[in-house]
Formats: structure tokens, C-alpha cells, sequence
């Protein structure tokens, strides 16, 4: 970005994000990376940056899976690789395993859904699945990463006579110290190890009766650690034997190091990849602790915030476990200078860099914590005058120093930059620095510039009222407790509150009196005026907060109505089911009671047999003929609801419509319907489905 100074930085506290960001990486190169960001000016990259950042955090935040970034960088490996004759240790080996173990699972992690996510899918380029080097890695080492016995039959011969000559140190030590302890000459441990080698602990007084070599003795003396002569020849031949073995690794590290020297160009791709998912993974470790997403890009400078949050204050104030206050404001072409008044300790200075923030954030390929529906754009500077700057080195004064960057500011901005200017015009005498700030801001407003300025002056607030592209906002301060709201209001200036600040600070109220007899009488009324409209804002803000509220209640009243009422339909119509059942095992009844009192015990009843006979049968053809009807009726009413579901579907899915992919959790908005599929854009990226495969939100 042009004009981003390192004072710009340092206002709105970006390097703090910034080592936020460097702690959340898992390698260097990532981390390097962070730690000289800053805001870019190629908005072509900025946009795959910013969807890079979105698709990894909606896939964080959805449970997909996803390998974790568990890797090593491959920096010193790659630059062994160039060297001739060159060898890769065995954690060298083991890295680059790793690593085309990590890139294979990345690129099966993101088979079928390369369209969706497409911006890290690109992040791929042409690395394609491949096990050559982990295989001839996996050909030399073992599981537990050393170098296999049969790796060579030279390793292998090596280690078989390794293993016969440790096996008869053992077996003559472990005869030697038997002997020397029935005799009483070795101390309490017996036995010790100095420069690997098993040697044993005699008493001092005893050494002589021990043939072999002193190594060394305890702190106090009393016991002397000798090596048994047996031992001493076998031991150098083992020496002999581990340096065999390492120059015969050496060699077969040599062999496979040259196997896979030509993959060299993978190995480098590899590289890339990964550190390129380091660096994207950390910023969404920092979109998921603030909660943060993707506002809408405007082509036209455009800042229309929904409950956006100070990123830093929000961090610190979780850890507290204290409450945010949220800010929602919108500027365009039409409102470009936004001047905001209010009490001091109000969230002026917090609500103007908020803005300022976000901005630089998104501007560096960052997501924002604001709320659905915001909008930001990409301004080419963001110029800063926050706080009260020194310079000691050139002996300027805080007022000196602020007309430097206004100098500054007046001879780069335009239309493409944001000016954040706070405490504006102080420094000097107000009157004075009150004239000079007014005619500073008719010419950042010539310039069609975007600028937020926090300001007590009375003349900044009237002329953004004058000016038809400005508007005023105001910090709102409740007048019944006396405290700030830290909410801001659009449309009017705020008082300044200060008797009101002074009263709660504990000043006197005869010198409160006192002070405002010495200010002018139309003075006094304007502020109380403004704090007068602020109140009876407060108050119809909060009737329309109630009656939002009512008509909510309302809302859910009237849902729960309609349940309640299909409850009792549906109790209802299993009444009738039950009446009309229990009616036709009456009337059974009653047809069985009558063949009773017809039968004859003492004759032959073969009419009533009969009549009974006939009587079943023809139930049972009723049951019959009604099974079969309801299974028809049922099977029609099935392929009746499937028709008119999926022609509901098709009419409730309409261009805006809010949907979600059936069997999965991902919602997305349908921008476009071409006959019976369409395009859902699913955060910043899109994908083309069956309008039957999409389940209506709203």
C-alpha cells in the first residue's frame, strides 16, 4: 500500500497483530513472513489471499478434515540436494518423509472439492500423489527410523559380529564380577559405565588384586573403576567395528541421498506448499479466536460495518472475560467524512481505530470480526494522526508534529484514501488550531478523500453539517447515570459532556456553576441542547428496541400457536381413528354374540357353522381390500408428496435464496438458476448443484 509508514503501524497497533500471527506459525519461513506483512496495493492477489484465508477458516470451523500442519522445512535440505556428493542425515530423511507424506494427505484431503475450495487448492499447483521418496526412504529405514540391518550386506555382516563381540563382553564381565564380589572386593553398585564401557567399581584399597585397566575413581576415592583385562581388546574391537558401521550408513545414506537427488524439483515444491499452508493456517488460527469472516468487496470505496470489534480490545477483554462493546457504521460516496464528538473515555479514539484496523487487516489478506452484511473496500493509503506523538530527536512538539503529517497528508490523498485523524486540530490555541483544522478539513474534503475524525471543536461539527458528502456521529452518553454507552450514533454532533464527566470525577458543583457562568449563554444552551437530543435519541431508541422486542414476542407467540393447534389436530383425528376402531370391534362383537345364542349344544348346528364360515370370510376379504387400497393410496401419496416437495423446493429456491447442501452443514446463497441447477456461492467461492440437492433456509 502506498503511504503506510511505520507511524501508521504503530497508531493502530498493527504490529501486535502481526506477532499474534507470527506465534501461531509452525515454522520460520511463515513466521519471517509475518513479521515484515503489511497492506497490498496488487488487489488482484489480495482477493486469492482473502480466499485463501476464508476457505481454510470455513473448513476449520465446519469440522472438515484436514491434516494438521505437522512438518519441518526443508530449507537445508534443499540446499544439501545442489551440492555434489552430498549426504542427508537421518533426520533429513525423515523430514522430507514427512513432508511427502503431509503434501499426499493435502491433495487427497481436497479430492471432489477442488471447485470449493478452490483458492488453496491452488496453493497445489501441479503436485500431484507420489511415494517414490517415501518409499526408497521406507527401502533403508525402519519403523522406529533407523537404518535397516539388511540395508547392505555389509551393515548386516557388521552389526552380526557387533552383536558376538557385546555378547562375550557381557558374558566375561558378568563371570568377572561374580568372582570379585564373592570375594568381597567390589563396592555397593558392583559394576558402572564410563566412556561406554561396562567397568567395575572396586574399592580403592583393592584395586591391585584386579588385573585391568583405572579409568577413572570416585569424588572421594574410595573406589577405583577398572576395566577387566579380558575386556580390554574386545572393546577396542568393538570401537572398530561401530566406526565400520557408521561409515557403512554413510555409504548407504550417500546411495539413497544421490536415489532421490533428481527430485530435487519436488522436494522444492514441497517446500513451498507447505510453508505457503503454515502461513495461511495462522491466519485463521486468528479468525477463529475473533470470530472473524469475510465482508463483502465493493469496487467503490465503501465502509459499512455490522458490529465490528477492535480486534486487540476484543482478545484482551475475552482473556478478562469483560464484554465488547461492538460498533455498526456505514460510509460511501455520499457520507466520505465521518466527524464523531462525544464525552471523553467515550470510544471515540477506539471506534476510529477500529475502523482504521480492520481496514489495514483486510488489506493485508486478513478476515475482520464483523457481522453479516458488512461491506469494505480497498483504499490505495491510510494515513494516521493518533495520539500524542513527539518528536524529541527533531525537538517538534506534539502541534509541529501533527502539521508534518497533515503536510503530508494534503499532498498524497485523493479519493482512494482513508484519513484517520484523532483529537483533531489540538495542539495549539483553540481558536487558532480550530481555524486552521476547519480549512485542513474543506480541502481533505475537496479532495474527495474518506477520513474519520474525533474532535470536541464546535466549528468541525457545524461544518459537517454544511457539507453535503459529511456527516456527524457521536459517542452516546447515558444522562440518568451519568456514563458512556460506548455506542455510536450517526446523523447528529454529541455533546462533550465535560460538567457532566467533572461531576462524576467529583468535582465541586459550585465549581461546575462557576464554570459555566464564565461561558457564553448560547455556548451553554447548545451543549445542553445537544445533550438534550442525545437523551430523547436514548429514549426512542429504546422504544423501538421494545417494540421490536413485542413484535418478536408476538412472532414466537403466534409459532407457538400453530404448533400447539397442529398438536391438538392431530390428538384429535387419533381420537376418531380410536372411536371408529373400537365402534367396528363392538359391531364384531355384537355379530359373534348373536352365532352364540343360535348355537344348539344339543344338535348339529351346520347352518350356524355355515353362516359363520361366510361371516369370516367376507371380513376378511373387507380387511383385505382395505390393505390393499391404503398400500395403493399410500404409494401414490408418497409420489404425490415427492412431486410437490420437489416443486415446492424449486419454487422456494430462488435467486437470493439462503440454502444448505443436503447431508452437509454448508450454507450458501444461490446467485444464479439455470433450469434445474444452480450456482451457490458459498462465502467468497461458488459451486454449480442440483436445485433437488439443495435444502430452502429462508
Amino acid at each position: 500500500m502506498h503511504h503506510f509508514d511505520q507511524q501508521a503501524s504503530q497508531d493502530l497497533e498493527f504490529h501486535l497483530i502481526k506477532e499474534i500471527l507470527a506465534g501461531y506459525c509452525v515454522q520460520p519461513t511463515a513466521r519471517m513472513r509475518y513479521e515484515v506483512l503489511a497492506p497490498l496495493i496488487d488487489f488482484g492477489a489480495l482477493k486469492s489471499d482473502l480466499q485463501c484465508a476464508e476457505e481454510f477458516a470455513h473448513i476449520r470451523r465446519e469440522g472438515i478434515v484436514f491434516p494438521a500442519m505437522d512438518f519441518e522445512e526443508l530449507t537445508d535440505e534443499v540446499k544439501l540436494l545442489q551440492l555434489r556428493d552430498s549426504v542427508l542425515s537421518e533426520d533429513s530423511f525423515y523430514k522430507l518423509y514427512r513432508a511427502n507424506q503431509l503434501v499426499n494427505e493435502i491433495i487427497k484431503a481436497f479430492t471432489g472439492m477442488e471447485e470449493v475450495f478452490t483458492a488453496l487448492h491452488a496453493i497445489l499447483q501441479n503436485a500431484e500423489v507420489n511415494e517414490d521418496i517415501m518409499n526408497a526412504i521406507t527401502h533403508v529405514f525402519d519403523a522406529k527410523w533407523k537404518v535397516k540391518d539388511d540395508a547392505s550386506p555389509t551393515l548386516k555382516h557388521i552389526r552380526e559380529e557387533v552383536g558376538n563381540v557385546r555378547r562375550t563382553i557381557a558374558k566375561n564381565f558378568a563371570r568377572i564380577m561374580k568372582d570379585y564380589q564373592g570375594k568381597g572386593l567390589l563396592g555397593d553398585t558392583g559394576e558402572a559405565y564410563l566412556n561406554n564401557r561396562k567397568v567395575l567399581a572396586v574399592y580403592s584399597t583393592h584395586k591391585r588384586k584386579i588385573p585391568g585397566l583405572v579409568i577413572s575413581s570416585s569424588n572421594t576415592g574410595a573406589v577405583t573403576y577398572i576395566e577387566p583385562e579380558v575386556n580390554i581388546q574386545l572393546n577396542f574391537e568393538l570401537e572398530r567395528l561401530l566406526d565400520d558401521e557408521r561409515a557403512e550408513i554413510r555409504k548407504i545414506l550417500l546411495a539413497l541421498t544421490n536415489s532421490i537427488r533428481h527430485k530435487l524439483p519436488s522436494i522444492s515444491l514441497y517446500q513451498t506448499i507447505l510453508t505457503e499452508y503454515d502461513y495461511v493456517q495462522a491466519k485463521t488460527k486468528l479468525a477463529l479466536e475473533l470470530d472473524a469472516t469475510l465482508p463483502e468487496i465493493e469496487d467503490e470505496p465503501t465502509i459499512h460495518l455490522v458490529k465490528a470489534y477492535h480486534p486487540l480490545l476484543l482478545l484482551n477483554n475475552k482473556k478478562l472475560k469483560r464484554t465488547t462493546f461492538p460498533q455498526t457504521l456505514s460510509m460511501d460516496a455520499g457520507s466520505r467524512m465521518l466527524v464523531i464528538t462525544g464525552p471523553n473515555a467515550g470510544g471515540k479514539s477506539i471506534t476510529l481505530k477500529t475502523i482504521g484496523l480492520l481496514q489495514i487487516m483486510l488489506q493485508s489478506g486478513l478476515l475482520v470480526p464483523v457481522s453479516l452484511g458488512s461491506k469494505m473496500s480497498f483504499f490505495s493509503s491510510v494515513l494516521t494522526d493518533i495520539g500524542d506523538n513527539q518528536s524529541i530527536e527533531n525537538q517538534l512538539s506534539t502541534y509541529s508534529y501533527r502539521l508534518k503529517r497533515m503536510k503530508l497528508f494534503l499532498q498524497v490523498a485523493n479519493k482512494r484514501s482513508l484519513v484517520l485523524l484523532d483529537e483533531f486540530g489540538t495542539g495549539s490555541d483553540p481558536d487558532l488550531g480550530g481555524a486552521l483544522a476547519e480549512v485542513f478539513f474543506e480541502e481533505l474534503y475537496r479532495k474527495k478523500t474518506f477520513g474519520v475524525i474525533t474532535t470536541h471543536y464546535s466549528n468541525i461539527k457545524i461544518k459537517a453539517a454544511e457539507l453535503p458528502h459529511a456527516i456527524n456521529a457521536c459517542m452516546l452518553f447515558n444522562t440518568q447515570t451519568l456514563e458512556p454507552t460506548y455506542q455510536l450514533s450517526l446523523g447528529q454532533p454529541g455533546s462533550s459532556f465535560t460538567f457532566e464527566v467533572a461531576e462524576i470525577n467529583g468535582i465541586d458543583k459550585k465549581l461546575i456553576d462557576a464554570a459555566k457562568k464564565k461561558l457564553s449563554k448560547q455556548k451553554v444552551q447548545m451543549d445542553e441542547m445537544l445533550a438534550s437530543l442525545q437523551e430523547e435519541k436514548n429514549r426512542l431508541e429504546e422504544l423501538s428496541k421494545n417494540a421490536l422486542s413485542a413484535a418478536q414476542y408476538a412472532n414466537i407467540t403466534i409459532v407457538d400457536f400453530e404448533k400447539k393447534k397442529e398438536k391438538y389436530e392431530e390428538r384429535l383425528e387419533k381420537q376418531q381413528e380410536t372411536i371408529e376402531r373400537n365402534n367396528k370391534y363392538l359391531n364384531h362383537g355384537k355379530r359373534l354374540a348373536a352365532f352364540i345364542e343360535s348355537y344348539d349344544l344339543q344338535k348339529k348346528n351346520k347352518d350356524v357353522l355355515e353362516d359363520v364360515k361366510k361371516y369370516l370370510a367376507m371380513e376378511k376379504t373387507k380387511i383385505d381390500d382395505e390393505r390393499k387400497q391404503r398400500s395403493v393410496q399410500k404409494k401414490l401419496n408418497k409420489e404425490k408428496d415427492h412431486t410437490e416437495k420437489k416443486q415446492k423446493r424449486k419454487e422456494a429456491i430462488k435467486i437470493g435464496s439462503l440454502v444448505r447442501l443436503q447431508n452437509t452443514k454448508q450454507t450458501g446463497t444461490v446467485m444464479e438458476i439455470e433450469k434445474d441447477q444452480a450456482i451457490v456461492a458459498i462465502g467468497n467461492f461458488k459451486t454449480k448443484v442440483d436445485v433437488v440437492k439443495l435444502e430452502w433456509i429462508r
